[in-house]
């Protein structure tokens, strides 16, 4: 169940995902939050130095294990804006992190991508669930979707200028 708590931790999410978008990187934010509401750690993503692996929910996963007891992991909360792809969702249940709250989900971005003719790319398209279990999954919130669509539309347009 999303709540007004929810939709305020993914509208900075977006913040971050159009952060990202202005600094030439693929738009995605992501923060961790603890039981308490307290904000533990934001970042965006991080792939034009072309390191593939640079995304939020990676970092998230590696700063929590560094920095959050492991008993704490459990309780904390990591918002997205996009669902996390397999690489992240596995980083994210090594951890032991709790639930995932995502804006827009890997569907959405698979029929996005094939409707600006885009190719698919290396990895395949799972949900979270797919990849890991026993973690409380929600999303996607359909109020942001075209706000994310258009911000993955204007990186798409940018790249195929950049070639």
């Amino acid at each position: 169940m999303i709540d007004d708590t929810d939709k305020k931790h993914l509208i900075r999410c977006i913040e971050l995902a159009q952060e990202a978008l202005d600094n030439g990187d693929e738009p995605f934010g992501s923060m961790l939050v603890a039981k308490d509401g307290r904000v533990l750690f934001e970042d965006r993503n991080r792939v034009s130095n072309g390191d593939q692996t640079r995304h939020p929910e990676f970092a998230i996963a590696k700063w929590a294990a560094q920095n959050v007891p492991e008993a704490e992991r459990k309780d904390a909360v990591v918002y997205t804006s996009g669902e996390h792809c397999p690489m992240c969702a596995a980083a994210h249940a090594w951890v032991g992190l709790g639930r995932i709250v995502y804006a827009a989900s890997t569907a959405q971005f698979t029929s996005w991508r094939a409707e600006l003719g885009a190719q698919p790319g290396r990895v395949r398209p799972l949900t979270i669930q797919e990849v890991i279990e026993n973690t409380v999954v929600d999303g996607p919130v359909e109020e942001f979707a075209e706000r994310i669509k258009a911000l993955h539309v204007a990186r798409y347009r940018m790249a195929n200028v950049q070639q």
